[in-house]
């Protein structure tokens, strides 16, 4: 069994620790959008008009709908791959931030989609995609941190085509929602730039740390440091000590 001690180390050896957690939510989030696209079909309603529509008071309400309602079959699969695949990212790299910028990302996206885009109803869980990846990608760049780096990498190699639908490149795409999503989550990179986890540094790294007789074989910047050659006794100029004299008594069994 490991000790707090120890799991605390370790935890700081390897800040990014998976759990149940990781998985479950982006889940439960994607099978949430297709129960609802479920019923909308099977009982015939129609939740477009819950969707986010600019510029006006009722509108607001789509702030907090319009992620779960889709138009189709297709546009509901063209999120949730990449839905699910970001979320966990996030979840595991960006687990202390996660939740914020979650939760208030798809707020402001909603927001400023509200704001810039055209009079119509803007449906689609793609906002919160373009959040999470200009987010993800952005801040690994930011915070320099080098598994970080990778996933940005990552990131931008998978959905890096993306970026096109940021313009009004074909009718019917809410590129509004996509652009708004790209912008909140390149400034919640910057405001979190600072959240990236630590290096781990070693004993010798530490201010503290005394070298031992190993260390010492090299120098600051680690050259070795060959040991002085070893000189045979013969050819040290060194004195004859004088002879030792024992004295010996013996004592007969008599006395």
């Amino acid at each position: 069994m490991f000790t707090t001690n120890k799991r605390m180390k370790l935890k700081e050896q390897n800040p990014f620790q998976f759990s149940t957690i990781t998985l479950a939510i982006p889940l439960y989030f994607v099978l949430l959008l297709w129960v609802v696209f479920l019923i909308e079909m099977r009982f015939g309603f129609n939740f477009a008009k819950y969707g986010v529509r600019p510029r006006s008071l009722i509108g607001l309400r789509g702030i907090f709908f319009s992620p779960f309602i889709h138009g189709d079959t297709k546009h509901l699969f063209n999120n949730s791959i990449p839905l699910f695949v970001l979320l966990t990212t996030l979840l595991y790299f960006y687990k202390k931030v996660a939740f914020k910028v979650l939760v208030y990302g798809t707020l402001l996206l909603g927001l400023l989609t509200w704001i810039i885009a055209r009079d119509s109803y803007h449906i689609g869980a793609s906002g919160i995609v373009y959040l999470l990846f200009g987010f993800i990608f952005f801040s690994g760049l930011f915070q320099r941190y080098y598994r970080l780096i990778a996933v940005s990498l990552m990131v931008i190699f998978l959905y890096g085509g993306m970026i096109w639908y940021v313009f009004p490149t074909k009718d019917g795409i809410s590129w509004e929602g996509h652009l708004s999503g790209l912008i909140i989550g390149f400034l919640f990179a910057i405001f979190y730039r600072k959240s990236s986890p630590k290096t781990a540094q070693y004993d010798w790294e530490k201010d503290d740390y005394q070298k031992d007789a190993f260390d010492l074989q090299f120098d600051d910047d680690g050259n070795f440091i060959p040991p002085p050659p070893v000189v045979p006794l013969e050819a040290l100029d060194l004195e004859s000590p004088e002879p030792v004299q024992f004295t010996y008594i013996y004592k007969s069994e008599e006395e």
